[in-house]
């Protein structure tokens, strides 16, 4: 597996976004199982677990820890923190990043991870009542304890970056992004790159859209997230077909998968993005890691690029925190 860096931590040119196995897809298979797939994308080459403490909330935190306990000096595990979620419900949860907040939150995270040091943490969300500086002050600290080791923020805008590096530097961002949802472009990957920070898309395959795998009239249980995301409804589905036509036009002239040109196409932005696919099929699996030895034409590219700028897509994003099961 190639690897790529995030500020100064080195990585896998691919991770695993590790959310689906718990929670949003539908039922998840059996642990033991999940356990045993964790192990066998580390035997693949993946070394970037991505979790959070809301993912669950806290079973998938439980589950990676459990999986990477015995390859823990091998891997880099990063996770999140950001929500303030009541315990006797889990349910209710409200975002929240007061510094007693994400400390506390930091050591229940250490315990379900199995460690004593987070690799990357993240902000989950920006808490508009908290000054990013004071959460940058806290991490920092977190830091200097040898608790974190790398400093991240999720779906965050140029300025709260710049504000935040000011106080601690940060290592990667984490936003969505692929070619139905370009939202990054141009101030936060400019950003990034004028600071040196790693940039890690996050639905990097559309939610399964860009596999090619979601027809116009796909339809989704009560148990699926993407029931609940107007991106997803049939009409939307419909007047975004356009898109998928162009991935699979030119998946077929790579001789390529339609999600590998997707993943391909975010690979070829620069050299500081990770994608973070989810999955917890093993030939899925395989499918994503094999992007990595996909090169795109130039012409390819630019269809892709073409296709995608302008174009209006139907139904707005899902951001990540509608809800997490």
């Amino acid at each position: 597996m190639k690897t790529r860096t995030l500020g100064t931590l080195e990585v896998s040119a691919l991770g695993l976004g590790c959310m689906g196995m718990s929670v949003n897809y539908g039922p998840s298979p059996e642990r033991a199982d999940l356990i045993a797939f964790t192990r066998v994308a580390f035997d693949l080459g993946v070394t970037l677990f991505d979790t959070a403490q809301v993912y669950g909330p806290f079973t998938n935190e439980d589950l990676v820890g459990e999986a990477l306990e015995p390859i823990r000096d091998q891997v880099v595990i990063s996770t999140k923190f950001g929500f303030d979620i009541d315990p006797a419900d889990p349910r209710r949860r409200a975002i929240s990043s007061r510094p007693d907040l994400i400390r506390s939150s930091v050591e229940e995270s250490l315990q379900r991870l199995r460690t004593d040091h987070i690799d990357l943490l993240y902000q989950h969300r920006v808490d508009p009542t908290v000054p990013i500086e004071d959460v940058a002050g806290t991490v920092k600290e977190l830091i200097e304890e040898g608790k974190v080791l790398h400093f991240g923020l999720s779906e965050a805008g140029a300025d709260t970056i710049r504000r935040a590096y000011a106080v601690q530097p940060v290592s990667a961002v984490q936003n969505e992004y692929s070619l139905w949802a370009r939202d990054p472009e141009p101030d936060v990957l400019q950003t990034c790159a004028e600071l040196g920070i790693g940039f890690v898309p996050w639905s990097p395959l559309g939610q399964g859209f860009l596999t090619g795998s979601v027809s116009a009239t796909a339809t989704f249980g009560d148990d699926d997230i993407r029931s609940r995301f107007l991106r997803f409804t049939p009409d939307a589905l419909a007047a975004n077909q356009p898109i998928i036509e162009v991935v699979n036009e030119v998946a077929l002239s790579a001789h390529a998968t339609p999600a590998q040109v997707a993943l391909a196409w975010l690979l070829s932005r620069g050299d500081s993005i990770v994608p973070i696919p989810g999955t917890r099929k093993l030939h899925r699996l395989q499918e994503n890691l094999a992007a990595t030895d996909v090169v795109l034409s130039a012409e390819g590219l630019r269809r892709l690029d073409e296709a995608t700028a302008g174009f209006n897509v139907a139904g707005a994003r899902g951001s990540g925190h509608e809800n997490y099961g």
